[in-house]
């Protein structure tokens, strides 16, 4: 990110609690979130808005607003006024994925966006419908080479973490599935399970009620360690394949002008809803790992992650989106 982000976050941090203190919002902070609704984006924000308000006047709301694998919400977030009273969802798709598969983007992070919260990070898991002859994820690569491109897998859109992990795998492991891009990991969810796709590389938080509920079988996941909310599921690389760590995250950031007093309260009041015992056992039941910290931590991870997704698409060669 550019250097006057990075100064803008470090003014923030030197603020004192009690100048944060000073703005109280007085009307609901709306949260736009850029997917469906019943995704892991969704389900996390839901979460933290109504801890982060629950002792305030009002009520924080979360308006979906889904389209561009999640540029039209954040662009309508980076274009509302900057006075605290609209955040918009941030997460590894919408604002680091995109700069490097859209020729045009309808917003610039660094010009027109700042940090405000780091919230979530999660794990993606491969699953399959129960009646899927694959009962783990070696049987699954030797079926799906068998099938060749009959094999269709969902994504939450093109170029969503989800679209190039089955990329990834088509490359590593010479398999030629056919990507069948959705509007969100609910709807690419239920294509798998009414059986129009076949696999599914999506969020933990998004499949958990379905894997839990039968719906679905987890084959594989894809971060560093398992999922303690799927702790028989091994990671990809007890599965064989090394350098194949994803673990997407979210986050909220506000339009460029909102005064630093107002980032700063905004980060506060969500930093206490994570603390809140309640709310760090509900995110960990659906597979999300707490995060937080002052801005400047989560501008740092979003400059990291942009320029690992660029790195990923210059060498998998992904076509760019021109539209």
């Amino acid at each position: 990110m550019r250097r006057s982000l990075m100064a803008i976050c470090a003014l923030m941090l030197a603020l004192p609690a009690a100048q944060a203190q000073e703005w109280q919002p007085d009307r609901p902070v709306r949260i736009i979130l850029p997917f469906p609704p019943g995704g892991a984006t969704d389900l996390i924000a839901r979460i933290l808005a109504e801890r982060a308000s629950r002792d305030l006047p009002h009520r924080w709301v979360v308006e979906n607003r889904s389209g561009a694998n999640g540029n039209i919400g954040m662009a309508a977030a980076a274009q509302s006024a900057p006075d605290g009273y609209t955040l918009g969802a941030c997460t590894i798709g919408n604002c680091a994925i995109n700069a490097a598969i859209y020729a045009r983007m309808p917003f610039d992070i660094e010009r027109d966006l700042v940090p405000v919260f780091w919230s979530a990070s999660v794990m993606n898991a491969l699953v399959v419908r129960p009646d899927h002859p694959a009962r783990d994820f070696q049987q699954f690569v030797a079926w799906a080479k068998r099938e060749g491109p009959r094999v269709n897998f969902s994504s939450s859109g093109f170029g969503a973490s989800n679209h190039l992990l089955g990329e990834f795998l088509n490359g590593r492991l010479g398999l030629q599935m056919t990507h069948v891009p959705f509007r969100g990991g609910a709807p690419g969810m239920q294509a798998v399970i009414s059986g129009d796709t076949q696999m599914f590389f999506e969020n933990t938080p998004t499949l958990i009620g379905a894997i839990r509920g039968g719906q679905l079988r987890a084959l594989v996941v894809s971060g560093r360690t398992r999922d303690a909310a799927l702790p028989d599921v091994p990671t990809l690389e007890e599965a064989g394949m090394s350098d194949a760590v994803i673990e997407p995250w979210f986050g909220y950031m506000a339009p460029r002008g909102t005064p630093p007093a107002v980032v700063a309260r905004l980060n506060q009041l969500l930093n206490m809803a994570l603390t809140d015992e309640a709310v760090q056992a509900r995110m960990q039941d659906l597979g999300a790992r707490p995060e937080g910290g002052p801005p400047e931590r989560f501008v740092q991870h979003v400059q990291s992650e942009v320029a690992r997704w660029r790195e990923v698409v210059r060498v998998n060669r992904i076509e760019r989106i021109t539209e």
